[in-house]
């Protein structure tokens, strides 16, 4: 037995079909997010149904008591600090989640959509920059409430959306450093096609101008919030007598690669080098020395994320975006700078 739709008088799905040019089973496939269907025609059964008013019966499968969280990958540590905020509301809210593996860290992959429909969650949580149009069409054509948890942009404005303040999360890292006395303050900021990446970089140049220093190009880099990458980039930083003083590092994980980088060249933290980080994982306070870093309330977002996805109007409401506060949690990375004309261990100061 088909599906009916109602809009005023009773259309069934016989007519709109008809009107689709396809058959009763192809505009049922399409309700029930079958994968055997092309996507024009997916396209042009959608589109008919929201210009007729479509709106399921009652009598459709109920929902599965699933929260589906979406992540392109699961190796981070700040991942797991998202899979537990979203099972605190979760579990409140008597629903199970799902961790799924899929597409980059801008959006999921196209096949995602189709397995997400068969299993019909009650809503999904998106770690990525952005969805898609397509998906977020056909996401809100079957009423499933999605949001996206941002760490890492800025979604497009008709998506729920959680971040955190990136700007303000920068600034007040280096100017903790500048506080400290450092003038040669670099800076591993994250991919430069990522917002976060960007807004943290602009608030280092922010509070470098505040403390009337320039910013040296050649201690700008772009980096990936790994810590090979920190470690990289460290080596490299710290190769010559010009080297910075201070290293703000983009990320935790960076950070530590930093660290290590710091050991390598015989240098000691925070002695002769402070660094700070960004995200205040669990990891950064039993590192050596614990870190300096920036709070990425992550475990909040993510609960603030599905909290919006159980409120009544979730599938319709307008989107919304709700940013959260970072702030500077200080340990043992930072200190004040070198005295000037101190020399790094292992080197002669030059002659006038």
């Amino acid at each position: 037995m088909h599906d009916e739709v109602e809009v005023g008088a009773r259309v069934t799905l016989a007519e709109v079909a008809k009107e689709a040019g396809v058959s009763p089973p192809t505009v049922s496939k399409v309700l029930n997010g079958r994968s055997d269907v092309s996507s024009t025609t997916r396209v042009k059964v959608e589109q008919l149904l929201e210009v007729h008013g479509y709106r399921r019966r009652s009598s459709n499968p109920p929902r599965s008591p699933l929260i589906e969280l979406v992540f392109h990958e699961l190796d981070s540590v700040w991942a797991m600090e998202l899979v537990r905020g979203v099972e605190t509301v979760a579990q409140a809210n008597r629903a199970t989640v799902v961790l799924t593996r899929s597409g980059t860290r801008h959006a999921p992959a196209p096949d995602w959509i189709e397995g997400v429909l068969r299993r019909r969650p009650l809503g999904v949580v998106l770690v990525f920059s952005s969805v898609p149009a397509e998906m977020k069409h056909r996401l809100r054509s079957r009423n499933v409430p999605f949001v996206i948890v941002d760490p890492a942009g800025d979604p497009d404005p008709d998506v729920p959306s959680v971040g955190s303040a990136n700007w303000a999360g920068g600034l007040a890292a280096t100017r903790h450093l500048t506080e400290h006395g450092h003038e040669r303050v670099a800076i591993i900021t994250g991919p430069e096609d990522m917002l976060c990446s960007l807004a943290r970089l602009d608030g280092y140049r922010s509070a470098m101008t505040m403390a009337g220093l320039t910013v040296d190009r050649r201690l700008v880099r772009f980096g990936d919030f790994q810590v090979q990458g920190g470690f990289e980039h460290g080596m490299d930083l710290l190769d010559g007598p010009d080297r910075p003083t201070a290293v703000f590092a983009g990320s935790d994980l960076q950070a530590l690669g930093v660290l290590e980088a710091a050991r390598v060249r015989g240098l000691r933290v925070p002695e002769d080098l402070s660094v700070v980080g960004y995200d205040d994982v669990p990891l950064a306070q039993w590192s050596s020395p614990p870190l300096t870093t920036v709070h990425q309330p992550l475990r909040q977002m993510a609960e603030e994320a599905t909290r919006m996805l159980f409120r009544p109007d979730a599938p319709g409401r307008a989107a919304q975006r709700i940013e959260l506060a970072t702030h500077l949690v200080v340990r043992q990375s930072t200190a004040l700078a070198v005295r000037q004309g101190t020399a790094p261990p292992g080197r002669v100061p030059e002659g006038p």
